[in-house]
């Protein structure tokens, strides 16, 4: 949990009281029957992203799953990222199963997308799927660029915002409001686990887009529902990233993560990310990436060692989430305890210019 909301109180009372009023769990499809709470909670999400409408999935993979093979037909097209998050890669693969032709560009390039969507011939529709924060190197896509090639090729941008909702943006909004002014051309994919600590995905869209979803979304028809306790939990996540509060939940995050990213890139490591609570810091090869991780955690710090094929070859990462509950002092001890494990473990360097 991103903003720590999974030990909230009120969060936890929404949890108590949506089971006492629904039960654990509501059986049917959406394509059947949804819970009053499930078109509250979209319309709150739509009002916190200051979007049209906004459609719940189960997941944020399931979203992904779901909507671009049902978005696309035998004569569109659907251009990813080549660092692009797998959940989009695997709708790829569907769409390009049912006739769709899936073609890559250079990662967050704009002049590459441009190239590629005015060599791929004639097309009805075309689908430009990426992330918005892409989670294992922290980096940011230039939105408004590939935005407005997207709007110059007759293409819609599609945003993974997974790991930028809730904690990044004006009142944790995401990516791209903030960096394109509009969502006029964007469909935008959020998470509400990450930085809500509930459960389920979402698309922001307009009205039409979200009526379209529901008919064409396999995994939203043919899929459970997200519970309606979780969707009593998300109003009120909701109702405190809209209020004033969020400054402050925000602040005690942003703390945490300034002290562990400075105080890595003071030793010299090379830190990737730190615009999100997610951060990694560079191993390489994949049999000292395993090995530091375990030290660690003999140490008593949970860090994820990631290595192929989930990163490159031979660039193996510690990943590491820190959220606004945490204790300042225990950031500087997971940081002191990198200075520690130097001893054993040889990381490369960042070199002075990233250092302090």
């Amino acid at each position: 949990s991103f903003l720590g909301l999974d030990q909230d109180e009120r969060v936890k009372d929404a949890l108590r009281n949506g089971i006492e009023r629904w039960g654990s769990h509501n059986g049917a499809s959406r394509a059947f029957s949804s819970v009053e709470t499930n078109v509250l909670a979209e319309e709150k999400l739509a009002e916190w992203l200051g979007i049209e409408a906004v459609l719940i999935y189960p997941s944020v993979t399931l979203a992904n799953v779901g909507a671009i093979p049902g978005l696309v037909g035998k004569q569109d097209i659907v251009v990813l990222d080549q660092h692009c998050h797998n959940s989009i890669q695997e709708g790829a693969k569907i769409a390009k199963a049912n006739g769709s032709q899936v073609l890559f560009f250079e990662h967050c390039d704009p002049s590459s997308l441009a190239k590629v969507l005015q060599s791929a011939g004639k097309y009805r529709h075309a689908l430009v799927a990426i992330d918005g924060i892409y989670s294992m190197s922290g980096v940011i896509p230039p939105l408004k660029e590939l935005n407005k090639v997207c709007i110059d090729n007759n293409a819609i941008l599609y945003v993974d915002d997974a790991h930028a909702t809730g904690v990044v943006g004006t009142k944790g909004r995401g990516t791209v409001l903030d960096a394109v002014g509009n969502y006029e051309n964007i469909l935008l994919v959020g998470s509400l686990s990450k930085g809500f600590s509930c459960l389920g995905g979402f698309i922001g869209c307009t009205q039409e887009m979200k009526s379209l979803l529901k008919w064409k979304s396999n995994t939203f028809i043919f899929g459970g529902p997200v519970g309606p306790p979780y969707l009593d939990a998300i109003c009120t996540v909701c109702d405190i990233l809209s209020s004033g509060e969020y400054e402050l939940i925000i602040g005690r995050l942003k703390r945490n993560l300034n002290i562990l990213v400075q105080g890595l890139r003071s030793q010299g490591l090379q830190v990737l990310g730190g615009a999100t609570p997610i951060v990694s810091v560079v191993v390489g090869d994949e049999e000292q990436t395993l090995k530091a991780g375990h030290i660690l955690f003999q140490k008593g710090f949970y860090v994820q060692s990631v290595i192929f094929p989930a990163v490159p070859y031979h660039g193996g990462v510690l990943r590491i989430q820190v959220n606004a509950n945490h204790r300042p002092d225990s950031v500087k001890d997971l940081v002191n305890a990198f200075k520690e494990l130097q001893k054993e473990i040889e990381f490369p360097t960042a070199g002075l210019k990233n250092a302090a």
